[in-house]
């Protein structure tokens, strides 16, 4: 191969400019050809066609066609004869247009269920395997941290473990299609200081190692996955696509990976008018080639001329280039690209990406999702203590707005915000729309229902306030739909770029639902966001509240069928918060993953307990755990076992999310109060038990000792199930045997309604046990029908 030819195997192009979806694409793309020149353009071949389906409405069969000629084209006309790779984002489905939207990785996080996310990776890979594309941007793996930061919506969870699993259920469906995934943001880049997108991290090595490292080293390790993507951040100074470190140390040397990393969007040109850290784009592209980014997407702004330019001077070793040349073509090599027969079919004719099994799938996500945050025993509005509602008022920004169920990297909100003439292009029902069906599901008489929007997601118009009070004044119930509109970069209230200062609902939402309070009729808040906000006021307020709170990241297509049928009853409510409900914004950044100091204590005024814990969700019937089990001793680095009894002692089905938590009394550096060691959803009918248990390998304890050695080390550990992290590990913070946490400030408590936790205390014995080779640290769960 010449070096125009390798270089040619390590950039993107990408098409249909017209499009401006990524940051700062216009001046970074300046430089690209126009696609009518492609035979130009590619006389050297290509490595990777950018976004082919996903910048601009096309509709799916002609564009097949037109990519399946296009690289027979560049298998006939280029020297080498080697098809380019296509990606496309993947993040809530496939981003193309007629495609399913599912819901935000957020709602997928509430779910709790790596097996049905696992079968939405796979729909979502056969779809984009049909049309010709090979690997996916997704999915996000990024921790939360802080709930101002505008991409909350695109991740998991708070927790790393919930991360890891949920999100190498999703790697391996896509993988299994034959489309490889790719792990975003490597590494670090949730930490952004107060939530700014962008913004440098102040993250120490262990934070690095023991809380965002573990979910990708969870999806290379024990996923597979075939690609990485870097993260735009920088950590302590340095860009991480510029630091071998992780991108070569971590990555390859420590975990095997194989695979290709790809740059973020114009990250190697960031090295240079971001960072600062490059003086021209042939310096940025020799950082970020030798720390290990094979392949610059989406253009070949820096790995074309300037980085030719690099080697022929003599100021880079032709050596790395021809690392990424051999790592780029592997991948093809695995893809089929470089079979004889690659694009020798036809392509197809018809196609179908929003096929009855995408909305099965779409609808259970959703379904599992929702969380039921407060219920003073309104609802479920059907079949519930009281009489149905004759007349309901459906009111609030978000109430018929289909857009609010979908989140930024939603085909919907990313590209056909530019498009408003498309159509959506597939069938997606409002929580209005929803609402009268969902009575006929539940087998109750439809109510009469009324609408009235009351104000807009954004600004300060309170004009509609007095037709919306008037609507709630004459119903019975009031279903009051609030939240987000995503977007990207300033346009819209959540999404990438749109990171905020405060945590009150936009505009001048909390102002309609405290209007809407005063009329006296019983109150549904709804909120549909991409972020959790501080609504304490609506929770836990003095004054007037609403009779019951649901919360929705997001939920997708079929996600206004899903809230309907938590209100009605024909669903029931058993989503778990992913991230805790913040107090205020002040009280930011917070997780449960905090040690004795980061949380209340007599040593502050201020209180940074969250108003719902992590995993926390209501559901319509109650649940009891008995009989905790857990082995009385385990040498370090064995696995032990925890068993519970979980028994249905309401009288409807209800699912419980089954949360095993543990706290390492003492260690030789700080260890958080609580961490989940495990989960398990378990459904259960009315009266019935169910025995579960847990097989926890020790390395789930494992952390980074002061020699920044990955250990188990002896000593006690308390080990407890419950139903929320609201429960602390105990002693100094409070009640132990319920789910209520003292903040140890003039008296207050705050309560979380939730199931009593038995606990144990688990010896590891032996000695210090240094983690090394393998460690995925996934638990094994089984549940057992009593």
């Amino acid at each position: 191969m010449t070096l125009e030819e390798k270089l040619a195997q390590l950039v993107g192009y990408w098409l249909d400019q017209n499009g401006t979806v990524a940051p700062m694409q216009s001046e970074m793309a300046a430089g690209q050809k126009d696609a009518g020149l492609l035979p130009e353009v590619t006389r050297h071949g290509l490595g990777h066609y950018t976004r082919v389906y996903g910048t601009r409405p096309v509709e799916p069969a002609e564009r097949a066609a037109w990519l399946w000629a296009e690289q027979r084209r560049l298998k006939r006309e280029t020297r080498l004869g080697i098809p380019a790779l296509v990606h496309e984002e993947c993040l809530t489905g496939l981003a193309a247009w007629q495609a399913a939207t599912f819901p935000t990785p957020l709602a997928w996080g509430a779910a709790f269920d790596p097996d049905l996310v696992h079968e939405v990776g796979r729909a979502i890979g056969d779809s984009m395997r049909e049309l010709g594309v090979h690997q996916g941007l997704a999915p996000v793996l990024d921790v939360i941290q802080d709930p101002r930061w505008g991409r909350v919506d695109e991740c998991i969870a708070e927790d790393p473990y919930l991360v890891g699993t949920v999100g190498t259920a999703y790697v391996r469906g896509m993988q299994e299609a034959g489309v490889h995934a790719t792990l975003k943001h490597f590494v670090g880049y949730s930490g952004s200081r107060a939530g700014r997108n962008h913004a440098p991290v102040s993250a120490g090595p262990r934070e690095v190692a023991d809380v965002y490292l573990p979910p990708f080293e969870m999806a290379v390790r024990d996923g597979g996955v075939r690609s990485v993507m870097n993260a735009y951040t920088e950590i302590d100074g340095v860009p991480m696509a510029s630091d071998p470190t992780y991108l070569t140390g971590v990555l390859r040397e420590r975990w095997g990976f194989d695979g290709v990393v790809v740059a973020d969007y114009f990250a190697v040109a960031f090295l240079e008018v971001m960072h600062a850290v490059a003086a021209d784009r042939g310096d940025a592209a020799a950082q970020a080639l030798t720390a290990g980014i094979d392949v610059e997407l989406p253009t070949g702004d820096a790995y074309l001329e300037p980085l030719a330019e690099r080697v022929r001077s003599g100021l880079l070793d032709e050596g790395y280039v021809d690392r990424a040349v051999l790592r780029a073509l592997a991948q093809k090599e695995e893809l089929g690209l470089l079979d004889p027969d690659a694009y020798e079919d036809e392509p197809p004719a018809t196609v179908d990406l929003d096929s009855p099994r995408h909305r099965e799938l779409a609808r259970r996500l959703a379904d599992e999702s929702v969380v039921l945050l407060a219920n003073d025993g309104l609802l479920p509005l059907a079949g519930g203590t009281g009489p149905a509602p004759a007349r309901v008022a459906v009111v609030g920004p978000n109430a018929a707005r289909p857009q609010a169920l979908m989140g930024c990297y939603s085909f919907a909100n990313h590209v056909l915000a530019h498009h408003p003439d498309v159509p959506l292009g597939f069938e997606i029902a409002s929580v209005l729309d929803a609402l009268g069906p969902a009575f006929d599901e539940a087998g109750a008489p439809r109510p009469e229902i009324v609408h009235a929007p009351g104000c807009a997601v954004e600004g300060d118009d309170t004009s509609g306030f007095a037709a919306a009070v008037d609507a709630v004044a004459s119903a019975d119930v009031a279903v009051v739909v609030v939240g987000d509109d995503a977007g990207l970069f300033g346009r819209g209230t959540v999404g990438e770029g749109n990171d905020v200062e405060s945590l009150e609902l936009p505009g001048v939402q909390r102002r309609l639902v405290e209007e809407l309070l005063t009329t006296g009729t019983p109150v549904v808040l709804v909120l549909l966001t991409g972020r959790p906000y501080a609504i304490g006021w609506a929770l836990d307020g003095e004054g007037p509240r609403p009779a019951a709170v649901v919360q929705a990241f997001f939920p997708g297509e079929r996600g206004g069928e899903a809230v309907a049928g938590v209100l009605t009853g024909a669903v029931h409510p058993s989503g778990r918060l992913p991230v805790s409900l913040p107090r205020s914004t002040g009280s930011q950044p917070y997780g449960y993953l905090h040690p004795l100091l980061g949380g209340p204590s007599d040593v502050t005024a201020a209180d940074s307990t969250p108003v719902r814990p992590f995993g926390f969700g209501l559901t319509y019937t109650t649940f009891g755990y008995d009989d905790l089990v857990v082995d009385p001793s385990i040498a370090a680095g064995g696995t032990f076992t925890a068993a519970v009894t979980v028994t249905n002692t309401g009288d409807r089905r209800g699912t419980e999310t089954v949360q095993l938590y543990a706290h390492d009394v003492l260690a030789t550096i700080t260890r958080p109060v609580a961490q989940l060691l495990g989960y398990a959803r378990v459904d259960l009918e009315p009266g019935e038990q169910r025995r579960v248990t847990f097989t926890v390998p020790t390395t789930r304890l494992a952390f980074s000792d002061r020699r920044m050695v990955r250990v188990v080390e002896p000593g006690d550990v308390e080990v407890w199930v419950a139903s929320h992290a609201g429960t602390p590990a105990g002693r100094e913070l409070g009640d132990t045997t319920g789910g209520a946490i003292s903040s140890h400030r003039a008296g207050e408590r705050h309560t979380f309604p939730g199931t009593a936790t038995p606990r144990a205390v688990l010896a590891v014995t032996g000695d210090v046990h240094e983690v090394t080779g393998e460690d995925p640290r996934f638990v094994e769960v089984k549940v057992t029908a009593l």
